[in-house]
């Protein structure tokens, strides 16, 4: 058996001079970027590197995938690859550490899945992925009036301040939701498609740098002609709406849209654009 394995990056349509293009690239550790054909159906390929099986077959993968520092680095060469392919061709992206035992199993998946892959393709043409992230400020959901409570007893002047806070929270979270209606407006009029993504908390926060609470996080698949009406309409979804904030990300590789391999493949995690 071999030391490396076959990672994926991305199903493609061959435009012509993409094999020249590829040829550069370095994707996860540091390895050459390649193109696996349907022999087939020249139109389809696979972008590939290989990859050390040590640290890619299962019980490798599952301990790496606590190391946060391996998986940032191995995540930004994935994006990094994908999105220079972006640049020349309709990309579907895989799956972070998408993995197979060699070129040949590869090209066996990508050919069992021709139709699917040659379809998925067909939609994502001329569009490209935004996120739009919704905030509540965490200044202004704690934030409460002050109001003098000297004819109150501390037990009285606590509570009152405890609804007058709820008041607060209630209102902000009542205006992320009119926000939230805005952008969904918008994404039925400019979007050909829209995926929810959890909320982005904890430590996946702390790397996004999110500032505030995340309570929307979604993303939209969005005609390249119709990308400057759909963020000028995102840009006012929170016009009048006091402590919160709309952010759009992007323009991304459709990672949201686009269909995971079979159980036939290897590993698959961590899907989605960048945060």
């Amino acid at each position: 058996m071999s030391d490396l394995l076959t990672y994926a990056y991305a199903v493609v349509r061959n435009a012509e001079g993409l094999r020249e293009a590829t040829a550069p690239l370095r994707g996860v550790a540091d390895s050459p970027v390649s193109l696996v054909t349907d022999s087939g159906d020249d139109q389809l390929g696979l972008v590939v590197s290989h990859v050390p099986g040590q640290d890619f077959q299962e019980d490798a993968l599952k301990r790496h995938l606590e190391d946060l520092e391996w998986l940032e680095a191995v995540a930004r060469a994935h994006h990094g690859v994908i999105e220079a392919l972006g640049e020349r061709t309709t990309v579907l992206p895989l799956r972070l550490a998408t993995v197979y035992l060699d070129d040949n199993r590869a090209r066996e998946v990508l050919e069992a899945g021709r139709t699917m892959f040659a379809e998925r393709l067909a939609r994502l043409s001329e569009h490209v992925e935004w996120g739009v992230k919704i905030y509540v400020e965490s200044s202004a959901a704690l934030a409460a009036p002050t109001v003098p409570a000297a004819d109150l007893t501390p037990g009285r002047a606590y509570l009152r301040n405890r609804r007058q806070q709820q008041s607060v929270r209630d209102t902000v979270y009542q205006a992320a939701q009119k926000a939230a209606e805005r952008v969904e407006a918008a994404g039925r009029r400019r979007a050909s498609d829209r995926v929810r993504h959890r909320v982005q908390q904890g430590l996946l926060a702390d790397a996004a740098g999110a500032v505030g609470e995340n309570v929307v996080n979604d993303a939209y698949l969005v005609p390249l002609k119709r990308c400057d009406d759909f963020l000028a309409d995102v840009a006012h979804a929170a016009d009048g709406l006091d402590g919160v904030r709309v952010e759009a990300t992007g323009p991304w590789a459709p990672y949201s849209f686009a269909m995971p391999l079979d159980e036939s493949g290897g590993a698959a995690v961590a899907e989605g654009a960048p945060p």
